[in-house]
């Protein structure tokens, strides 16, 4: 940004640092693939200045999706692509594909292929015998053993990041692998607009992580962005917007016993004038931020005071 990028620019390469990871399995290259194994990504990018939009969703082998949907936001008149679609679109665009399963993914959705059900042909780990004595691995192929893992785990993961110039333009950008094991061609709240992902360059952005449906049912970055437009500050929007979703929230099956909700999602918004703020259903939460003082880590508010 000081250099004097665009600030889309600024946002998807930002993103990109986490989507280029192997070691972050929330995004790109080593996201936790979908329950048949396959990683299938979701991007959005939104440009303050032209408030011009693009996204691709469930698009596979292509490791930055953000970079991406910058092109398709730059150099279409459209706002989303998808699936095979999406593919074809950045391989004319010079992306190159490639395997984003990486080995650690791929042991982890193991695990949860074998941990399923006792009724399968799979063992599940406490079904297996340990061996008496070594087992041979392939070289750069890993075997599952007993305990080698953690605990099978069913998760969301994403990266948001918002940016504000000098000269207070601003654009955001989300990007993800999706929730783990997913249904293949299940697309979250990250590539669409209004609901993972917004940004009004007389106002502000804001976007989210954690559960999709949730999001998508409620629309919440549009909607922070207004609540900042009215005169909320942004930790304020994000925990309007918060209520608003557990209020909507009717299904039983996503209450617990204390009639709390059982899942989280987090909010942060970033304001034309450099203000920003976060805010999660349940307390504990950190975001990063960077500005003249530099780049650290700061508590988001919750709406609930205890714990998931």
């Amino acid at each position: 940004m000081q250099g004097g990028y665009d600030p889309a620019d600024c946002v998807v390469q930002g993103v990109r640092i986490i989507e280029d990871d192997p070691n972050d399995d929330s995004v790109g290259f080593g996201g936790l693939p979908n329950e048949d194994g396959v990683v299938q990504l979701d991007a959005s990018v939104m440009h303050g200045p032209t408030h011009k939009c693009g996204s691709v969703a469930a698009i596979e082998r292509i490791k930055n999706p953000a970079m991406v949907a910058l092109v398709v936001l730059r150099r279409t008149d459209h706002c989303l692509l998808v699936g095979e679609g999406a593919l074809a679109f950045a391989r004319q665009m010079g992306f190159h594909e490639e395997n984003l399963l990486t080995e650690k993914a791929r042991l982890e959705w193991q695990k949860w292929r074998e941990n399923m059900s006792r009724q399968d042909d799979r063992l599940n780990d406490d079904e297996r015998d340990p061996p008496v004595g070594k087992t041979w691995q392939e070289p750069g192929h890993a075997m599952l053993e007993p305990h080698r893992l953690d605990p099978v785990r069913n998760l969301t993961g994403t990266v948001h990041c918002s940016i504000v110039t000098g000269a207070g333009d601003i654009a955001s950008c989300t990007s993800t692998s999706g929730l783990s094991w997913k249904i293949p061609g299940r697309v979250g709240d990250s590539p669409i607009i209004g609901a993972g992902n917004f940004c009004d360059n007389d106002i502000g952005a804001a976007g989210s992580t954690g559960r999709g449906e949730a999001n998508l049912q409620n629309l919440s970055a549009a909607l922070i962005v207004e609540f900042m437009g009215r005169g909320m500050t942004p930790s304020e929007a994000c925990l309007a917007a918060a209520k608003r979703v557990v209020d909507r929230t009717k299904e039983k099956r996503l209450r617990g016993p204390d009639g709390r909700v059982n899942f989280d999602l987090k909010f942060y918004a970033l304001r034309k004038d450099g203000a920003y703020g976060a805010a999660t259903l349940f307390p504990g939460a950190e975001f990063a931020v960077c500005d003249e003082r530099g780049a650290r880590a700061e508590r988001a508010a919750s709406l609930y005071e205890k714990p998931l």
